[in-house]
């Protein structure tokens, strides 16, 4: 991760937001309230800061980020709502409710804010700080709380501060938010499931569909589950091609996903070959892990071989990943 950045604090107004925008754009992470807590602020498409998002919280593992945007307009241009969920956009936004839809075809959002899922996760935050960000940044910004991992979400610029001076580059100031807890999720699925209580009432929600919300399967909440949201447990992409782990040469016809100088016997007979770092960056490997595995995939070999990845850092979080990819199905 980048360290040691010089944080700069701004208060709210048009000049920060501006600011804020051009750090954004430049692949800066940006702290800013929303009417729920704080979010640390990404832009959605670049994979590389989105690893440095990651990086800078602590994130154990590539959880599904939510993606933040200005209005129904820009939300539908990442995903695809049918009326149900056009329904609940419609009365809820802005306001506390994250839905999660189907994504667009070509969907701008990169394959690490979705955990490499076919769904995204969206919301537009009823604050005037956030949504003067998003207008000046002019695309969908992922921001999960703004707060080491595991620390209690930041609803104060203070506490964003005393978790992330010098991990991020700007922190915009503007000032205590009100509803303090994280924004409800509900699943577009088939049925509309809740996926996370938040600040927007299950109640409120079955009143606008006219129908009980469904509850999320038993085993979405186990260790080797399909992640279906943020804020939950989530799991592995899982390719159709076998994964073999820690691969110290390659057997004919395998693909081989590679970190680092590729030099495996066997290499010549690889059906396919990727390097998620040919440099052994580790935030390099996380911007490229999803997007690789799929290529790789779609290529149709049996077995994917993968290279030894370090465990520190986002090692620990990328082979978690590959860890759930390679469970026998």
């Amino acid at each position: 991760m980048k360290t040691g950045l010089e944080t700069l604090i701004l208060p709210a107004g048009e000049a920060a937001a501006e600011a804020a925008a051009r750090t954004l754009a430049a692949g800066g992470l940006v702290a800013f309230p929303t009417e729920t807590v704080y979010g640390l602020g990404a832009d959605a498409a670049n994979a590389t800061a989105i690893a440095h998002l990651y990086a800078a919280k602590g994130r154990p593992a590539f959880n599904p980020l939510i993606a933040h945007v200005a209005d129904l307009a820009a939300a539908r241009r990442i995903g695809r709502f049918d009326a149900r969920a056009l329904r609940l956009a419609e009365a809820f936004w802005p306001g506390p409710l994250t839905l999660v839809v189907p994504k667009t075809e070509g969907c701008p959002v990169a394959d690490l804010a979705t955990a490499g899922l076919d769904t995204v996760a969206i919301r537009i935050p009823d604050h005037p700080v956030a949504e003067a960000i998003l207008r000046a940044f002019g695309g969908a910004v992922v921001a999960p709380s703004a707060n080491i991992s595991g620390h209690v979400s930041p609803t104060l610029a203070a506490h964003v501060a005393s978790d992330l001076t010098g991990r991020i580059d700007l922190i915009v100031d503007g000032g205590p938010v009100a509803v303090g807890v994280e924004s409800t999720i509900v699943g577009c699925f088939e049925a509309p499931m809740l996926l996370r209580p938040g600040g927007l009432s299950r109640e409120r929600i079955e009143a606008v569909l006219g129908s009980p919300l469904a509850r999320p399967p038993v085993e979405a909440g186990s260790d080797d589950s399909q992640p279906l949201a943020p804020g939950m447990l989530a799991s592995h992409y899982a390719p159709r091609a076998q994964v073999r782990l820690d691969a110290r040469d390659i057997a004919p016809g395998e693909a081989l996903l590679a970190f680092g100088p590729a030099r495996l016997p066997g290499l010549d007979a690889a059906s396919a070959v990727m390097n998620l770092s040919p440099a052994a960056d580790l935030d390099e490997a996380a911007a490229n892990l999803f997007g690789h595995l799929r290529s790789l995939d779609a290529k149709g070999a049996r077995t994917i071989a993968v290279m030894t990845i370090p465990g520190e850092g986002l090692g620990e979080a990328i082979n978690d990943r590959l860890r759930r990819a390679a469970v026998a199905r």
